[in-house]
């Protein structure tokens, strides 16, 4: 596909935002801004979630992965369901309970300032971080196929679209997000479709199926070795219960615990309705995951069937190509040649422009609520100065999304994107303590002590999970492929034995994480209440 095919693509999806943000925008106050007035429908914010819940390194990185993994990430997807219910049935009835804007403001009533703003500190940095990440593999994607053939440098690619963003979403907020969000899930949906078709269409699955030689499609699929999704080795990091659970808890920590996938929910009309909301999400992440790991199986044949090496993206050889490389180079459907790249670039576009575009509404809406207090009544601002704050706030998070994108592209590093999302992971796990010890506890641990722990503890879980490399070196992996800590541990522990012998910590790691956050918490209220006494 030419570059100005690709612009042409783009252009058309940007003006449709820009329309669908000026009509829902132009007389948005702060209730729409940051809750949508309480008028969102449910079935377009279950909708919208999707593509919220699908970031551009989901579209690319899940298929990618497939060869290695094969599809023991629905065991993630199979927790992701579970937890889905105890949102719906445990956080959401607590969040429209207390009638919250920033779900942060719980963590205030509840344990004190102090937790609210440790709470909120954690969601703005994983958020800013994770987001950013996600959005430098596109801009990364479109700088290989459209902007670098133009002669645009990479830093002037993402102002672009960057710009583009706060253009649909600085006015409308939340307000526009729920009707923008719900349209990209359709292009989400519809590009993944449009693209599992045309691989058959290339594999010649359909012609042969349609002549009675082997079976269907989707039997190949199910047929080939990459299809096997229970993992049972207890010392294996992609074992069921490991990701089961650690799944559930991510996504009660990253759905539940996180102010932009909750502030849809909380802009519906009612609780039924939210929750209505949350079910039906479950189950169409299910279903989408299914399609994503199908065309994982279908594009590692389509390699294999005509000899093709994996890409290069961001000058290193990467799974993350795959997909780009086929779906703009390589595949048709129905006799068109732009069919499918152009579903690839809007189901791409779709998938990380609204986890992007939403992030820099809810951020402002933390630091708005959470740092500054502007949303009580006794602020002493007006109208006009808070919407002034809400606009600085938003293009000061657009500015610093900017310079975390060109960080990543500095480093040149596109395994950084693996470790930021695992970082943020790490952020999440005080999130879960703090709110578990709210809801379950009496506890009221006050203070720095609890700023203190709630740091520490991350860097505690890390640095446990540091032991897996003895233990993976155990087992022959090759010491080269150790980062600089793992090395370091590696020679501090040689002559020594694993902590955990052979056991490799995997997706439960936010669960350790959470734990430790939690003990740490009870032993703080304990001592105080102690001295107390």
């Amino acid at each position: 596909m030419s570059p100005s095919m690709i612009l042409l693509a783009l252009a058309l999806y940007f003006i449709m935002l820009l329309a669908v943000g000026y009509a829902t925008g132009r007389k948005a106050n702060e209730d729409g801004y940051f809750v949508g007035n309480k008028q969102s429908l449910w079935w377009m914010v279950a909708l919208g979630m999707l593509s919220d819940s699908m970031s551009g390194v989901s579209f690319i990185s899940v298929p990618g992965a497939v060869n290695v993994a094969h599809w023991s990430y629905m065991q993630v997807v199979f927790g992701y369901v579970a937890g889905y219910l105890v949102i719906a049935y445990v956080l959401l009835p607590l969040y429209y309970r207390e009638n919250l804007t920033s779900i942060y403001t719980y963590l205030g009533a509840r344990l004190g300032r102090e937790h609210q703003r440790v709470g909120a500190s954690f969601f703005v940095l994983s958020r800013l971080l994770g987001s950013a990440a996600r959005l430098f593999l596109t801009v990364a994607i479109l700088q290989t196929y459209l902007f670098g053939p133009m002669g645009v440098p990479f830093f002037l690619s993402v102002i672009v679209i960057i710009v583009l963003i706060l253009a649909y979403t600085m006015k409308g907020g939340i307000k526009t997000l729920v009707v923008t969000d719900a349209l990209q899930s359709v292009f989400l949906i519809g590009g993944v479709l449009v693209c599992v078709v045309a691989l058959a269409d290339g594999l010649e699955w359909i012609s042969l199926w349609q002549k009675g030689v082997g079976g269907s499609p989707w039997q190949r699929i199910m047929d080939s070795e990459m299809s096997d999704v229970f993992v049972w080795d207890g010392n294996s990091k992609l074992n069921f219960w490991k990701q089961f659970m650690g799944g559930a808890a991510m996504c009660i920590a990253m759905t539940g615990l996180d102010q932009n996938m909750m502030q849809k929910n909380l802009s519906c009309k009612s609780l039924k309705d939210a929750q209505k909301n949350m079910i039906s999400t479950a189950f169409v992440v299910l279903l989408v995951n299914v399609f994503f790991l199908s065309l994982g199986v279908m594009l590692h044949a389509y390699l294999a069937k005509y000899a093709l090496e994996i890409p290069v993206l961001n000058g290193k050889p990467s799974t993350d190509g795959i997909f780009p490389m086929l779906a703009l180079g390589g595949l048709s459907l129905c006799g068109t040649s732009w069919l499918v790249p152009f579903a690839f670039v809007l189901g791409l576009s779709a998938a990380t422009f609204s986890s992007a575009d939403s992030v820099l509404t809810t951020l402002t809406t933390s630091v708005y609520h959470d740092f500054l207090g502007l949303g009580e009544e006794k602020s002493g601002y007006d109208e006009s100065r808070k919407m002034r704050v809400r606009r600085g706030l938003h293009l000061g998070f657009a500015v610093a999304l900017f310079f975390c994108i060109l960080l990543f592209y500095w480093l040149n590093e596109s395994s950084l994107i693996d470790t930021v999302l695992m970082v943020a992971t790490y952020t999440y796990g005080p999130l879960l303590a703090l709110f578990a010890v709210g809801i379950y506890t009496r506890w009221t641990p006050k203070g720095w002590y609890v700023v203190m722990w709630c740091v520490i503890s991350p860097l505690l879980t890390y640095f446990l999970k540091l032991s897996d490399a003895v233990g993976v070196w155990s087992q022959g992996r090759d010491i080269a492929k150790f980062n600089a800590l793992e090395r370091l541990w590696y020679h501090t522990w040689e002559k020594g034995s694993p902590w955990f012998g052979n056991y490799v910590i995997g997706y439960e790691s936010l669960i350790l994480n959470a734990g430790i956050v939690a003990l740490g918490l009870g032993v703080i209220h304990f001592c105080q209440n102690y001295n107390r006494t």
